[in-house]
């Protein structure tokens, strides 16, 4: 009996081990196994590469929506208009967090009798502490102006610092090399700059740290004064304040 046992193991072991090579029941699972860390850094890669166009065009429609916006307010501009379009463009982004990690900065350019151009004032919104590329609007004595106290129109609130005077022109034009403008005689142009720190969906070692910028600039049209008033006493929107 023992023998026969025996016998039969000798065969049967031959028989496994053939019929073990021939099974394909689990190659499916095993080359699911093998492909998975692949497929699964590729669609992290994707998401994070949709992720982040998705930011840049946020930021690209906060930049233009605002400066249109800014430059089509009729009559006059005041800061109740100003704090309506940085809410406004921070709705627009609150897809990707704008209020607590960019910052929009909305600059009025005006011509000098000299060609030059000057900033006449100048608001921010947004917690990322990034300064203007075009520079601050100027006080009496040649200083920046940061806490929202430039001439303000015949209602304006008491400044602590004189206002703002043309003859302290800041640039000649206003925009990056070889797409440069300027503001005509009599008019003015509304640029907006806006900074978002990319905030990524899986993680900052995919694309490392990422600051995206956009600027964008229209006329005003039909606005005869320039001036930023107060009628209504709202707080401005300083340069020196950093609030979501």
């Amino acid at each position: 009996m023992i023998d026969s046992v025996r016998t039969l193991r000798r065969h049967r072991w031959p028989t496994v081990l053939c019929d073990l090579r021939r099974c394909t029941s689990g190659l499916a699972l095993t080359e699911f196994a093998l492909s998975l860390p692949i497929l699964l850094a590729l669609s992290l890669y994707g998401f994070e590469t949709a992720n982040l166009a998705i930011a840049h065009l946020r930021v690209s429609n906060i930049a233009t929506l605002t400066a249109d916006n800014a430059a089509r307010i009729r009559d006059s501009i005041d800061e109740a208009n100003i704090v309506e379009l940085m809410t406004g463009a921070k709705m627009t982004g609150s897809g990707i967090d704008f209020a607590a990690n960019g910052r929009i900065i909305l600059t009025d350019f005006e011509r000098t009798q000299n060609n030059s151009q000057w900033i006449r004032w100048q608001r921010c919104d947004g917690v990322l502490n990034v300064a203007s590329s075009y520079g601050r609007p100027k006080n009496a004595n040649n200083g920046d102006i940061t806490n929202g106290t430039e001439n303000l129109g015949a209602d304006r609130m008491t400044p602590s610092t004189a206002p703002s005077s043309p003859n302290h022109a800041t640039l000649t034009e206003i925009g990056p090399p070889g797409r440069q403008i300027s503001a005509s005689p009599g008019t003015a142009v509304m640029v907006v700059e806006v900074v978002y720190d990319y905030q990524p969906i899986v993680s900052e070692r995919l694309f490392g740290p990422r600051q995206i910028r956009y600027e964008s600039a229209f006329n005003v049209r039909q606005r005869n004064d320039h001036s930023l008033r107060n009628a209504g006493r709202v707080t401005p929107r300083s340069c020196n304040t950093f609030q979501p």
